[in-house]
């Protein structure tokens, strides 16, 4: 068996697990809510707030069944705290704004025009300094996606390391042309 799968879930109060006929999961929380199709062969079971997820079949489905507590894990910490990631900008003129309400974002990379980018249904994006881009949402995927995305746009080059960057992602560096002796 998978050692992830077979952890329970803790259910915190104020979130409500609905889980219907066809193992369509419904996480309803503070934050919003999720849904996500779980395989038929990995049954639910809640009880005394936490939710385990137990499979039949270990040869055919151990690698499903961490996945799908982890999925399941995820919505639960989605609507209640939710999840974040950071990005830097690094390089002269490299700036960002967030605006209406964080539903769109403004980026000036270095091309002739702004890149202006609009944030999918629950996710928003902030920026606390003109060269960082905080982006919130409850679906870890979502966030996670967006947020490469956003680095696509202009990845940090090796020489000056300017470019979009994650927070904590060190670049490594190349040296440049050494001069003729």
């Amino acid at each position: 068996m998978s050692r992830i799968g077979k952890l329970p879930i803790p259910v915190p109060a104020g979130v409500k697990v609905e889980v219907d006929d066809k193992n369509l999961v419904t996480v309803k929380g503070p934050k919003g809510t999720l849904t996500q199709q779980v395989d038929p062969q990995v049954k639910l079971n809640l009880k005394d707030n936490e939710l385990l997820l137990t499979i039949d079949n270990e040869k055919t489905m151990g690698a499903k069944h961490g996945l799908y507590r982890a999925l399941v894990h995820n919505m639960v910490v989605g609507v209640t705290e939710g999840f974040a990631k950071t990005l830097e900008m690094v390089g002269t003129g490299y700036r960002a704004a967030a605006e209406e309400n964080g539903k769109k974002l403004n980026i000036a990379i270095g091309f002739s025009h702004p890149v202006i980018l609009t944030a999918p249904e629950n996710v928003t994006f902030e920026t606390p300094v003109q060269t960082k881009i905080v982006i919130h949402g409850i679906d870890k995927q979502t966030v996670g996606s967006l947020a490469a995305d956003i680095r696509a746009i202009r990845k940090p080059e090796p020489y000056l390391g300017k470019g979009i960057k994650y927070e904590n992602e060190h670049i490594r560096r190349k040296e440049g042309k050494a001069g003729k002796k």
